[in-house]
């Protein structure tokens, strides 16, 4: 069994080589300095010395290496005595010939260059020996030497034609000895030395961008991804191509869309590398990553030509803006670029994603999210920038390609699963793809209202597919075109914008534009129901009462206020009509459910119900009640706002609570039926305030004593009649009323009516309310009389 070292074996073996190895070299640079500080030796004397130093270590290295050293025990890894002297070597050669061309200038910059880049690539070989530390020496000292060897006349095309064959030579050095650490970071020199050619040259020369990325990808496909090292450790040998995965993308991006870049003509062959990185992650599977950052770069760059400016829009009626970026490169250099690489994303990525759909789904998976992701963006982008913004045939025919191309990929794709036409993650990324790029299409062709309505009943397509296919991407397909056509409605509720809606109620755009998909998805949940099923079914269930809750709701608002939707606050008879509609529509979810059982249905009911309850508390008794905002009630008796915002919502609360019994949970009726006896009880309130006050009955006016003396009478003859009702129908919920209703009455007769009213009223309101609390007792002593018998 494994155990760990103790502090002794790290002391003695490990920390023990290192900090020798540290000191050996140290101990080099402190003796030549000690002899200058001395003046014991001349200049060519001391650097001679330390040259011999560094190859004495080089020769102690290999000595003990042959001698057969071995380590102790497997605790002492990591301390392997002659890489260390083999490192300490190479520093101190390294320093050496740095000493002798820039301190005392004994050899030119160009004999330096060699002698320094001789040192790295020895090193490197010699790390096949000694190991992967060695070589990190080497490789450290390759990339730094164009650094400690200035030149007045830099040629970049000798630079990199150096750093080209330090790559090669660290990436074949760690083929051979799958060190993994070692080419990641050959890769990442390589690319830092790039960045800073593009910092400090102008102009740049892309031609040598180019060359050093083609090198990368060659050594990358040619020598590290060969067949031969994949193995069992394959998941962690990917890592040497995420590095260059990022450089290389972020190159061909730049040359893409950087103006000075596309002045210098980069379009093309940016272009051409982002091309090449995905050809060689189709070519060696372990380089995958390279088509990932392909596809970023991608998206990014045809990004960054859609956004540009600021983009306005109304989000639930409020004004919303987007700051984008603000210089536009050249837009048309990148038109058909982007349409080849779209075609080569599609392409190739359906390709392989057939090939590995059987063996490796999940490579097959990030395949076909690749073939899916880039061409729709890359059409959105070039209509978003060059196109029409209304309607651009063109651009809605390319998406309708992509959305072709995709959905026939997809079943392909599915054809070759094993087994077949399971439909797994490759196929629903395809199909997704396809429904996005239709979506688009429908987006590029038509207007605002007409789009909303294509895109409702788009979602029949994937809907009626299920009869064909039991893909679990079909069942969903249709839940996100109800996501697409509801956040439409949430950025500009009228559809079609409001000069165009007019002012006819129901016989407007809004009608076929909120009903259209709400017929769709009804037919869509109908149609899953009876294939798939599953929680898309729910969804889509929910998802159609919804919408035509909103339907009825955008019809009422529409004609209550004369053709404006999203303008003007809902006054007390509007909430009334949508507190009606959402009562009814919990009565037909529940009517649903019991012919044909569905949790969203079940829930959506209880849910409705719920909202409905809240809503009346919150808008008809405190925000919208007349009482406080002395909103006028009307000037016919019975039929005025009163009627429509307190009795008739009372009367459907009650309906649906005697509707539910025995359908949903207790506690729901008792929540309705309550909700039902406090309507009810404001409505006579506050229409026996309208007998004494007339339109306008708000709080300021006051309260007169035969008023006052009203409402005591009300409440005391209303709890009568509910506990008759309540005795002879059974209903525990009516005699509940009842009781509250007298137990208000009798609080205010003694809390309120005793310092309020005066003379006979005082003494009528003790009476009456006497006498019905004894007719009450005797009631209720007869009940139990006949109980008993």
């Amino acid at each position: 069994a494994e155990r760990k070292p103790s502090l002794e074996t790290a002391l003695g073996t490990r920390w023990a080589v290192w900090v020798g190895g540290i000191a050996l070299a140290l101990g080099g640079i402190f003796l030549v300095r000690y002899s200058i500080e001395a003046g014991l030796f001349g200049p060519g004397l001391r650097v001679g010395l330390a040259a011999a130093f560094g190859l004495v270590l080089l020769g102690a290295g290999e000595f003990v290496r042959r001698s057969g050293f071995r380590l102790p025990d497997q605790a002492a890894s990591g301390a392997y005595v002659p890489a260390i002297l083999t490192a300490a070597g190479a520093f101190t050669l390294f320093g050496a010939v740095y000493a002798a061309h820039a301190i005392y200038g004994f050899i030119g910059a160009a004999p330096a260059f060699l002698l320094l880049g001789l040192i790295g690539m020895a090193t490197l070989a010699l790390a096949l020996l000694h190991g992967q530390a060695v070589a990190g020496v080497g490789l450290l000292g390759s990339f730094v030497t164009p650094v400690l060897v200035a030149s007045e006349a830099p040629d970049p095309w000798t630079l990199f034609a150096y750093l080209a064959i330090v790559l090669v030579a660290s990436v074949a050095v760690s083929r051979l000895r799958r060190w993994i650490l070692l080419a990641s970071a050959a890769y990442a020199g390589i690319g830092l030395w790039e960045l800073v050619y593009i910092a400090e040259m102008s102009p740049v020369d892309l031609r040598i961008l180019v060359f050093v990325n083609a090198v990368v990808l060659a050594s990358l496909a040619l020598i590290w991804a060969r067949p031969a090292i994949v193995g069992a450790a394959h998941r962690v040998e990917i890592l040497p191509s995420v590095v260059p995965a990022f450089f290389v993308a972020l190159f061909g991006a730049a040359m893409l869309v950087d103006p000075e870049f596309q002045a210098l003509g980069g379009t093309w062959p940016g272009a051409a590398l982002l091309a090449a990185m995905l050809a060689v992650a189709a070519w060696r599977g372990e380089t995958l990553p390279l088509a990932f950052g392909a596809a970023v770069a991608v998206v990014l760059a045809y990004m960054r030509i859609a956004l540009v400016g600021t983009m306005s829009m109304k989000v639930m009626g409020e004004p919303f803006e987007v700051e984008a970026f603000g210089v536009l490169p050249g837009v048309a250099p990148l038109l058909y670029p982007g349409v080849a690489l779209a075609v080569l994303f599609i392409v190739l990525g359906l390709w392989k994603a057939r090939r590995t759909a059987g063996p490796a789904p999940r490579t097959a998976a990030c395949w076909a999210a690749l073939a899916a992701l880039v061409p729709t963006v890359v059409v959105a982008a070039c209509w978003m920038a060059m196109g029409d913004p209304n309607t651009d045939v063109v651009a809605a025919l390319a998406a309708l390609a992509v959305a072709a191309g995709l959905a026939v990929g997809a079943e392909r794709i599915a054809r070759a699963e094993a087994p077949p036409l399971r439909g797994e993650g490759a196929v629903s990324f395809a199909a997704a793809g396809a429904g996005a790029s239709l979506v688009l299409a429908i987006h590029a062709a038509t207007g605002p209202g007409l789009t909303t309505m294509l895109i409702g009943a788009a979602a029949v397509l994937p809907a009626l597919a299920t009869r064909w296919r039991s893909y679990p991407v079909l069942g969903w397909l249709p839940v996100a075109s109800a996501a697409i056509v509801l956040l439409r409605a949430a950025i500009d509720p009228t559809l079609v914008g409001a000069p165009a809606l007019g002012t006819t109620p129901v016989l407007n755009a809004l009608l076929p534009g909120y009903g259209i998909p709400t017929l769709a998805f009804g037919f869509a949940a109908w149609q899953i129901a009876r294939t798939t099923g599953g929680r898309p079914r729910l969804a889509m269930e929910a998802l159609a009462a919804l919408f035509a809750l909103l339907t009825v709701a955008m019809l009422v608002r529409h004609a209550m206020h004369g053709g404006v939707i999203d303008a003007s606050e809902p006054t007390l008879a509007e909430q009334a009509i949508y507190t009606l509609i959402a009562l009814g529509f919990g009565a037909i979810l529940i009517s649903i459910d019991v012919r044909s059982p569905s949790a969203a249905m079940r829930w959506g009911s209880i849910g409705i119900g719920v909202a409905s309850v809240a809503a009346i508390v919150v808008q008809h008794f405190i925000l919208l009640d007349p009482l406080f905002t002395d909103e006028p009630t009307g000037r016919i008796p019975l039929l005025n706002l009163l009627f429509i915002a307190y009795l008739l919502p009372a009367l459907a609360a009650a309906g649906l609570a005697v509707y539910a019994r025995g359908k949903r949970p207790q506690w729901y009726g008792i929540m309705l039926g309550t909700t039902a006896a406090a309507l009810a009880f404001a409505y006579a309130t506050l229409s026996v305030r309208r007998i004494f006050w007339g339109e306008r009955i708000g709080w300021q006016y006051g309260l007169g004593q035969l008023e006052t003396y009203s409402y005591s009478a009300l409440w005391l003859v209303m709890g009568v009649g509910l506990l008759v009702a309540g005795v002879r129908t059974g209903s525990f919920i009516m005699r509940g009323a009842s009781g509250a209703l007298i137990a208000i009455a009798v609080a205010k007769v003694f809390l309120f009516d005793m310092s309020n009213l005066e003379g006979v009223l005082r003494a009528l309101s003790f009476i009456g309310l006497g006498a019905v609390l004894i007719g009450i007792g005797l009631f209720y002593q007869r009940l139990l009389r006949r109980a008993a018998a």
